[in-house]
């Protein structure tokens, strides 16, 4: 099949003016001008007119557990508090309406572009129940802070659960939710399995609170519960998570967030010779009032960042085209080929998938998306403006 538009925009050199791609089953295997894309192969012609057709998306950090949530948790005072509310609405849910839930979430998504999605569930047992429609990589989302005894029992029941998922990896949920146990665990296993893990870090003033000053208020409400807190009053989040014996398996983790961080975790990133991939979720981080996102000097010093929506426990919808815009007012000068790129190249790249994914390229996998485009116009600044729900994609090759 061909498939022709005014402008292809394929994060692989500039846009090409009225372009071609030609697939065959689920793989890209030419792309070009129109006219030599034609010569070149046979099949059926596909004419989008005045749109550009872009790589699908790629969300680098979701919930789609939460989709249900929309709307329920207004902001509150403190990190803490939210943690109480959405306690109390997960407390209200069912498997039946955690599955609802993640099949709606897939459908939003989709919706709005996304073709690859990095999903956490509390849930893995679940994901046989379900059929992802768009590429996912199935995160167990791991809490042991109620009963740390628990953590390679926790471990092991996930990785049984996954094993059916074409693309899995680990999730141990955050430093004040998860055991040291856990994420050793955690770190052995994603070198004995090679896949990959995530984490939420340096979320919250109130996480750097905890950590570095053995205070405030998430560090009180975690102490309530019966946290062990001898980890805290010992240093940044940051430093703790860099500071295992043995050191970390630092290229498999894809690390979300990193709000809060102090002059001397700077100083330790740039020490760091090996790099973990950077996930920010700008209306999610609006939602929370975060303070800013380190952007200029997380890329200065080389990291690959990426873009992801979050839940919608904290965010008003799963688009990622309104999470490039909430990104572009909170920093202008970056242009909108590099904002593009956090929603397709860097994700791509964290998942390990920089030679299949992120990019309109022979050889790479045929997810596709259309959005109007002017003559004229500049195609990357019309990309991130974009407003609206997707009316032409490909996933795998399949319209």
């Amino acid at each position: 099949m061909i498939i022709r538009a005014r402008t292809v925009v394929t994060m692989d050199g500039p846009p090409i003016e009225n372009g071609a791609v030609a697939f065959s089953g689920d793989r890209i295997v030419d792309v070009g001008k129109f006219d030599e894309i034609k010569a070149r192969n046979a099949g059926e012609v596909v004419d989008l007119g005045e749109q550009a057709l872009l790589p699908g998306l790629v969300n680098a950090h979701c919930h789609l557990d939460y989709t249900c949530l929309r709307a329920k948790i207004p902001p509150q005072k403190s990190f803490a508090d939210w943690i109480r509310a959405i306690n109390t609405e997960k407390a209200k849910l069912s498997a039946k309406d955690y599955v609802a839930s993640i099949n709606e979430g897939f459908v939003e998504v989709k919706r709005f572009g996304t073709t690859t999605i990095a999903n956490l569930t509390g849930f893995p047992e679940f994901v046989q129940q379900i059929r992802a429609p768009i590429g996912t990589w199935w995160f167990a989302e791991l809490i042991d802070v109620r009963a740390p005894e628990r953590a390679s029992e926790l471990v092991d029941f996930a990785i049984a659960s996954l094993k059916s998922a074409q693309n899995w990896g680990l999730a141990p949920h955050a430093l004040f939710t998860a055991s040291k146990d856990l994420f050793r665990r955690c770190d052995k296993i994603a070198r004995r399995e090679n896949v990959l893990l995530t984490t939420h870090l340096a979320e919250s003033r109130e996480e750097m609170e905890m950590f570095r000053d053995a205070s405030g208020p998430l560090y009180e409400f975690m102490n309530s519960i019966g946290r062990p807190m001898d980890d805290c009053g010992r240093g940044t989040p940051l430093e703790l998570f860099l500071g295992v014996p043995g050191g970390r398996a630092l290229p498999e983790w894809i690390v979300v967030h990193l709000n809060e961080l102090a002059d001397c975790d700077f100083e330790l990133l740039e020490r760091s010779k090996t790099k973990f991939h950077v996930v920010h979720s700008p209306r999610s981080h609006d939602y929370f009032g975060h303070s800013r996102f380190s952007f200029e000097r997380l890329r200065g010093l080389g990291f690959n960042v990426c873009l992801g929506t979050d839940s919608l426990a904290s965010n008003q919808s799963l688009s990622l085209f309104a999470d490039m815009r909430a990104f572009q007012k909170e920093f202008p000068s970056v242009s909108p080929e590099e904002i593009f790129q956090m929603a397709t190249v860097n994700p791509a790249r964290a998942l390990r998938q920089e030679n299949a994914l992120g990019r309109i390229h022979p050889g790479f996998r045929a997810d596709l998306i259309a959005v109007p485009s002017s003559q004229g116009g500049d195609p990357f600044g019309e990309v991130v403006a974009f407003d609206g729900e997707i009316d032409w994609i490909t996933v795998g090759g399949k319209l």
